[in-house]
C-alpha cells in the first residue's frame, strides 16, 4: 500500500509540473503542489485527504466517454440534479440542484463565477465540452477556504475546469484538430493549439464553430382525462437551428511558489426558438442572438511560510437580442446589454504543527479572509426602461480545522448591495438599498476508527438577490422584493477503498440525506384583471426532503497482464429521491403538492470498458413520474422517461516508431436514445428520438 501511495503521488507531481525545468529542486515542487493542488487529490491510503464537503466529479475516461455536446448533457449524470432542457442543439438548458431553484446554483468557469444580473440564469447549453477536462458539483460550497467570497454565496456550486497546457518531454507545442458531424445537420469543427513560450509561461488558444438545422421528428400525442386519444401524429420540430462560434485564449504562468493565468473568452450565436407545441401550432418564428465576452485573470502566491494571497479579476460584456415577428401575438424586438466588473482578494493563514490533546496528534488550523467587489449595469431598448446599476460588496471569514479523525469548516459571508436606477422621469424611485445580509455555514467530517469510512454533516443558510428582471422589468418588476432564502441540512456517509492488485481496484459509496427550506420565494403572480399582466412578489415557501446515493467501482478483468494490456471496467450509478412540497398557502390546491417537474425518483448508470486505445461506453438516465404544476392532479401528471446512450472510441498512434513525436488519431461514434423513446422534459417541448454523431480528432 505504501508503494501504491508513493506511485500515485509521484504521478500527480509529474502532471502538475507542466512547465517545470528539469533541474527545479524537489523542495520547491513539493511546496507548490502542497499549496495549490493537494486538497483536490485523492490518494490511496487510510489517511487520505478527504474533502470536508461532499463532491461529485466527472473527469478523465468517464467524462470523455459520455455522449455529450454541452456541459448540461454531462451534469445530468450527477445525483440531486434536475435539468430543464427545452430540446434541440441550441435549446435552453438550466440546472436545478436539490429543488432549490436554478438561481441558487453558482456556475464557475476556471474559478470565477459566470454572472447574469439580468435574470440570474446560466444557460449551460452555451458551454461546449470541447475544452472541459473536469466538472465538479458541490452541495453547499467548495471544500476549500482559500477562495473568493463569491464562492460562499450560493446554495450549491458547479465548477468547470478547462484544460491547462501540458507538454511531454521534448515537445514545445500541442495541436488538436477535430470534427464532429451528426444528426440534425450537426457540423462542429474545432481546433486547440498550445505553445511553450518559456519553461514557465505557456500559451493556449482554440475555438470551434457549431451549425445545426435542428429539425427532428417527434410524436405528438394527446390523451384526454377519460383515456380517449384526441390525436396521435408525427411531426417535424422546426425553428431549432443554431449557428455559434466560440474562441478562447489564455496565458498560464508558474512562479517558484505561485502561479497565474489570464484568459479571454468570446461566444456568439444566432438560433431559433422552437417554442411549445400547443393548439396545433407546429412552428414558431422567434429568434435570439447572443454575444458573450469576458477577460479574467488569477494570481496566487505564497508570500511567506503559512501565508498566501490570491487575486481574481474579471470584466464581461454580454448582449442578447430577442425577436418575435409574429404580430398576431405581440411584436417584440428587445435587446439587452449588461456589463460586469469583478475584483477579489483572498488571504489564507495556515497554522500548522500545533500539538493536539492526544499524544503524537497534530492540529492543522487555517483561517482565511476574502473580500469581493462587483459592479453590474444593464441597458435595453425597451420603453420606460430604468437602466439599473448594482454595486455589491462581499466579505467572508472562514476557518478550517483538521485534527486526527475530525475535519471541520465554518464561514460567515457578509453581503452589501446597493442598486441605483437611471430613469428619465423624476417619478420613479432612484435607488433600492438592501439590508446587509450575514449568512453562516458549518461543515463537519468525522473519520471514525472504522477503516475507510467517513461521516459528514453540514448546515448552511444563504440567499439570492432579486435579479434586475425581478426588480425592474417594465410593468412586471417590483422594486420592493426581498431576498429569497434557503436553509440546508445534510447528513451523509462515504465508504471508499482502493487496491493496487487484484480484480477490484476501487470502490466508493456515498449516501446523503438532506432537508432544505426555501422562504420568501420569488414568484410571478397576476396583476389586476389582465391575462398578460404579471408582477413579481415574495409569496412562496418550499420544503425539500431527499436522499442522494452514488456508487462507483473500477475492476481489472486481467490483473496478471502488464499495465498496457489490462482491461479496465468502470461502473458508476447515481440515485435521487426527493419530496419537494409547495407549502405556500393552505387554502390553495397546490398546498403540499410536489413542485413542478421534480420527480420522486431519478437516477443514472454509466459504464466504461477500456483496453489499450479502445473504449466502450454505455449510459442510462431515468426520470420518474412527476407533475408539471404544483397542483398534483391527474391532468398535470407526467409519465416517466429514460434514455440509453452508447459510444465507442479508439485512439492510435500513427507515423514511424522511430520518430520522437508521433501524431495520434482519435475516432468515436455516439448513439443517443437508441430505443427512440418519445418524451418531454418540459411539457410541450418534445425531445429528439434516436440520434448520433461521429468524431475524428488529430493530435500532434
Amino acid at each position: 500500500m505504501r508503494r501504491c501511495y508513493m506511485l500515485i503521488l509521484i504521478c500527480t507531481l509529474s502532471a502538475l509540473q507542466v512547465s517545470a525545468q528539469d533541474d527545479r529542486s524537489a523542495a520547491m515542487l513539493d511546496s507548490i503542489v502542497r499549496q495549490f493542488e493537494l486538497d483536490e487529490v485523492e490518494v490511496s491510503a487510510r489517511r487520505r485527504e478527504e474533502p470536508v464537503i461532499p463532491v461529485q466529479k466527472l473527469e478523465g475516461a468517464r467524462l470523455a466517454g459520455l455522449s455529450t455536446q454541452s456541459v448540461a448533457d454531462a451534469v445530468r449524470y450527477f445525483s440531486g440534479v434536475q435539468i430543464k432542457d427545452y430540446g434541440g442543439v441550441g435549446g435552453l438548458k438550466t440546472v436545478d440542484l436539490r429543488s432549490m431553484g436554478t438561481h441558487h446554483l453558482g456556475v464557475f468557469y476556471d474559478g470565477i463565477e459566470i454572472g447574469n444580473a439580468q435574470n440570474g440564469v446560466v444557460d449551460l447549453g452555451k458551454f461546449s465540452m470541447e475544452n472541459i477536462e473536469q466538472i465538479a458539483l458541490y452541495n453547499g460550497q467548495k471544500s476549500e477556504i482559500f477562495q473568493p467570497a463569491k464562492d460562499y454565496g450560493s446554495a450549491g456550486t458547479l465548477y468547470l475546469k478547462t484544460r491547462r497546457p501540458r507538454f511531454t518531454d521534448g515537445k514545445s507545442y500541442n495541436l488538436s484538430v477535430g470534427m464532429k458531424a451528426g444528426t440534425f445537420g450537426l457540423a462542429n469543427p474545432s481546433v486547440l493549439y498550445e505553445q511553450k513560450l518559456t519553461e514557465d509561461i505557456h500559451l493556449s488558444a482554440g475555438g470551434e464553430y457549431t451549425y445545426a438545422h435542428g429539425r427532428y421528428h417527434f410524436r405528438y400525442r394527446k390523451v384526454l382525462p377519460g383515456g380517449i386519444v384526441a390525436w396521435d401524429t408525427t411531426a417535424v420540430r422546426q425553428n431549432g437551428d443554431i449557428q455559434a462560434g466560440r474562441a478562447e485564449a489564455g496565458i498560464f504562468g508558474y512562479l517558484p511558489e505561485g502561479k497565474w493565468h489570464i484568459k479571454g473568452y468570446y461566444y456568439q450565436s444566432e438560433k431559433g426558438i422552437p417554442g411549445a407545441i400547443v393548439n396545433n401550432v407546429w412552428k414558431n418564428s422567434q429568434r435570439q442572438w447572443d454575444r458573450n465576452a469576458f477577460v479574467q485573470g488569477n494570481f496566487t502566491q505564497r508570500v511567506t511560510k503559512g501565508y498566501d494571497v490570491q487575486v481574481n479579476a474579471k470584466y464581461s460584456n454580454d448582449f442578447m437580442r430577442y425577436l418575435n415577428p409574429d404580430t398576431t401575438l405581440m411584436y417584440i424586438d428587445n435587446s439587452f446589454t449588461q456589463q460586469e466588473v469583478y475584483l477579489s482578494m483572498a488571504h489564507r493563514l495556515a497554522i500548522v504543527g500545533v500539538k493536539g490533546l492526544l499524544p503524537h496528534r497534530t492540529l492543522n488550523w487555517d483561517i482565511s479572509l476574502s473580500a469581493d467587489y462587483q459592479w453590474n449595469y444593464l441597458e435595453s431598448n425597451m420603453a420606460n426602461f430604468v437602466y439599473p446599476e448594482r454595486q455589491t460588496v462581499l466579505a467572508a471569514v472562514a476557518t478550517q480545522l483538521d485534527w486526527t479523525y475530525i475535519k471541520a469548516q465554518a464561514s460567515v459571508l457578509g453581503t452589501f448591495v446597493h442598486d441605483k436606477i437611471h430613469h428619465p422621469t423624476a417619478t420613479m424611485p432612484t435607488a433600492s438599498k438592501q439590508k446587509p445580509q450575514f449568512t453562516p455555514a458549518v461543515f463537519l467530517t468525522v473519520h471514525p476508527y472504522i477503516q475507510d469510512l467517513y461521516i459528514r454533516t453540514f448546515y448552511k443558510r444563504i440567499f439570492r438577490m432579486p435579479t434586475f428582471n425581478d426588480l425592474y422589468y417594465t410593468d412586471v418588476g417590483y422594486i420592493g422584493l426581498k431576498p429569497e432564502y434557503t436553509t440546508q441540512y445534510d447528513l451523509g456517509a462515504e465508504y471508499t477503498k482502493t487496491w493496487s492488485r487484484g480484480v477490484c481496484r476501487a470502490i466508493d459509496l456515498k449516501v446523503d440525506g438532506y432537508f432544505n427550506q426555501v422562504t420568501n420565494k420569488i414568484v410571478a403572480v397576476p396583476k389586476g384583471t389582465g391575462q398578460y399582466r404579471w408582477q413579481m412578489m415574495n409569496l412562496g415557501y418550499v420544503e425539500i426532503r431527499g436522499v442522494d446515493a452514488n456508487l462507483s467501482t473500477t475492476l481489472c478483468f486481467n490483473p496478471w497482464a502488464v499495465t498496457d494490456n489490462q482491461v479496465l471496467f468502470s461502473l458508476a450509478a447515481a440515485y435521487t429521491y426527493q419530496k419537494a412540497q409547495d407549502l405556500t398557502d393552505p387554502n390553495e390546491i397546490t398546498y403540499g403538492g410536489q413542485i413542478a417537474y421534480v420527480p420522486w425518483h431519478s437516477g443514472s448508470v454509466t459504464a466504461n470498458i477500456l483496453w489499450r486505445g479502445l473504449s466502450l461506453n454505455y449510459a442510462f438516465i431515468y426520470v420518474g413520474e412527476r407533475y408539471h404544476n404544483s397542483a398534483n392532479i391527474p391532468a398535470n401528471h407526467e409519465q416517466p422517461w429514460y434514455t440509453h446512450d452508447v459510444s465507442v472510441s479508439y485512439e492510435m498512434e500513427v507515423g514511424s516508431q522511430q520518430s520522437a513525436i508521433r501524431p495520434r488519431l482519435h475516432f468515436a461514434l455516439e448513439f443517443n436514445n437508441i430505443l427512440n423513446q418519445q418524451y418531454d422534459i418540459i411539457l410541450n417541448y418534445p425531445m429528439p428520438g434516436l440520434n448520433g454523431k461521429g468524431i475524428i480528432r488529430l493530435m500532434l
